[in-house]
């Protein structure tokens, strides 16, 4: 049947294909299992082919062999339907043909792409009964599958099991550790795979920078980035794209844009994209809009992302005129606007007050609001002490299901803010109704190599003496600069002097207070926080920054600040 594979190798599109199918019927090699399943198999998967149209020969084939079933259920697996490869899988498991170790691993790349939590173990079952735990790509298959599915506890078990590691082993843990959120476990098994002498890949490496850039530790991220000099992998745009990322989430948009120009490659959209982001989220935006009309004037025609991007450098910088252009010229220049474009434009007006223009975009669009839009004009109306838009926003996310803590503390905040406690009672009293739980806010701080997590009000930390003493300290220190606790910030019907002491340890201040009894005097402080920044902590962080004479950047959920000599980089405009 060798000619078989020569023929379907000549099959450049569907017609053909089907006529080749005739070939094969009226010179009877169709009836051999082995030709129907090297046919389904192309007609599955290849772009040639067509998966319905494979389905549909599948189902009518009485008595289907292994190979068979293994073409059909690996061409769905791959489809934008994954999750029906458990259906073929179940039925293969009750017919005659039992599946082989090829099966499980194609309907385990199902359970990864479908996200199917609870199928995963069962099939993992599946793999010791059947005798196939030893197969060393078997079992990377099933850990890959655990780690993108979440199960990141099961996915270790698999690797601590493995008798034989390969790079893929390594690499499915590493990616599934930086993408469920446990970011230091990833660093620390890229550094345990460099140990026990296995060289990392492109794969690799790219696990590793999403874990520097989500902790914001850049001194990791800097040997990482050593590493991929050294080893000639930064000639690959993916992983240049992925530093430039890695820097600009560790504060360090400068060293983001000497990679961006000293690139070997040929950049790409992407890479555009990343670099007038990075700077938009620094709140330069002048520099953002010079890069993006270079990336028209470098030929490559700005895209949705592009647009997207440069309209968030406005917002962040206060940029309203340039924004409105930018969003006028998408429908000049035929790119089309979607959701994430609407809601940019009210974060703008809304950021600049004009609340009005804000709703009014909201009112205008094309398509339905989504929850984020709304939850946006939430914040702006918050910030603004605009109770009437509040609460138009919160209706709608009611009346769309949304059940985000953030929500309900946006408008609660607001009420307190008002002193309107018998509002912010109801709405707590609905929090608790409906489960709601508050999500903590907690910020990181690398110093010498470690990360180092504070909670609000955290005393976890070995050296919480001295950094609550520190904090007592900068206390006095800014009162002689005229500081006075902004205790507005504070949503709890109590006494000024609790809410004082309540704001006096939220967790970017026990972060910079650690930072500066653990780092050399002058030397920059770095941040990152869940949350948006109070405005009290931004107020404290300014007048640190000028007394220590120190250079603090705290990345929070929305933006960076980059706190020098008393001034913030946002201008007051977040």
């Amino acid at each position: 049947m060798a000619y078989v594979d020569s023929l379907l190798s000549k099959c450049t599109c569907f017609s053909k294909l089907k006529q080749l199918q005739a070939h094969l019927i009226v010179t009877g090699n169709f009836q051999f299992y082995t030709c129907r399943a090297k046919f389904l198999d192309f007609c599955a998967v290849s772009s040639a082919g067509n998966l319905p149209y494979a389905t549909h020969i599948f189902r009518h084939i009485t008595s289907p062999y292994k190979n068979e079933w293994n073409a059909i259920i690996r061409g769905i697996a791959q489809s934008n339907r994954p999750i029906d490869a458990l259906t073929f899988y179940v039925s293969m498991s009750r017919s005659l043909c039992k599946p082989d170790a090829l099966t499980c691993s194609f309907t385990l790349k199902a359970c990864a792409r479908a996200l199917a939590r609870s199928e995963t173990p069962q099939l993992h079952a599946h793999v010791i009964r059947f005798g196939f735990a030893a197969d060393v790509l078997l079992r990377t298959t099933l850990l890959d599958a655990y780690s993108k599915c979440g199960d990141l506890d099961y996915a270790y078990n698999v690797f601590d099991e493995m008798g034989v590691r390969d790079i893929a082993s390594w690499n499915a843990l590493i990616a599934g550790l930086a993408q469920g959120n446990r970011p230091t476990e990833a660093l620390l098994f890229f550094k345990k795979m460099r140990e026990e002498n296995m060289e990392p890949n492109e794969v690799t490496v790219l696990g590793a920078l999403s874990a520097c850039s989500q902790l914001g530790a850049k001194k990791e991220g800097e040997l990482v980035h050593e590493y991929i000099k050294s080893k000639n992998l930064d000639c690959k745009v993916i992983v240049c794209n992925a530093v430039i990322d890695m820097y600009a989430k560790c504060g360090l948009v400068g060293r983001a844009y000497e990679v961006f120009n000293e690139m070997k490659c040929l950049r790409t959209h992407v890479t555009w994209n990343t670099m007038i982001m990075a700077l938009a989220m620094y709140g330069d935006g002048e520099q953002a809009l010079e890069l993006f009309e270079r990336m028209g004037q470098a030929g490559i025609d700005p895209d949705s992302v592009s647009y997207l991007a440069a309209i968030c450098a406005c917002n962040h910088a206060g940029m309203v005129e340039e924004g409105m252009k930018l969003f006028d010229d998408m429908d000049r220049c035929g790119v089309s606007k979607n959701v994430k474009h609407y809601g940019s434009m009210v974060d703008l007006f809304g950021r600049a007050g004009r609340l009005e223009e804000a709703y009014k975009i909201v009112r205008s669009m094309p398509t339905v609001p989504d929850v984020v839009l709304w939850q946006t004009l939430l914040g702006t109306s918050k910030t603004y002490s605009n109770v009437e838009m509040a609460e138009i926003a919160s209706k709608k996310l009611v009346e769309m299901g949304s059940n985000h803590c953030g929500d309900f503390v946006l408008l609660s905040n607001l009420y307190a803010a008002q002193g309107r406690w018998h509002d912010v009672r109801r709405v707590r009293e609905a929090m608790k109704g409906q489960d709601v739980k508050k999500v903590p806010g907690f910020s990181y701080i690398e110093v010498g190599g470690t990360i180092y997590k504070f909670m609000n009000g955290d005393k976890n930390h070995p050296k919480w003496n001295e950094i609550y003493w520190k904090l007592d300290e900068v206390s006095l220190r800014i009162r002689e600069y005229g500081y006075v606790a902004e205790t507005n910030y504070v949503f709890h019907d109590i006494g000024p002097e609790e809410k004082e002491n309540a704001l006096c340890y939220h967790s970017e201040k026990l972060a910079v207070a650690f930072g500066l009894i653990s780092t050399p005097d002058r030397t920059c402080i770095s941040v990152n926080k869940n949350l948006r920044i109070c405005g009290d902590c931004h107020v404290v962080i300014k007048l640190i920054s000028k007394i220590y004479e120190r250079e603090i950047i705290v990345r929070d959920r929305t933006r960076f600040h980059r706190f020098k000599d008393g001034a913030c980089s946002c201008k007051e405009y977040w």
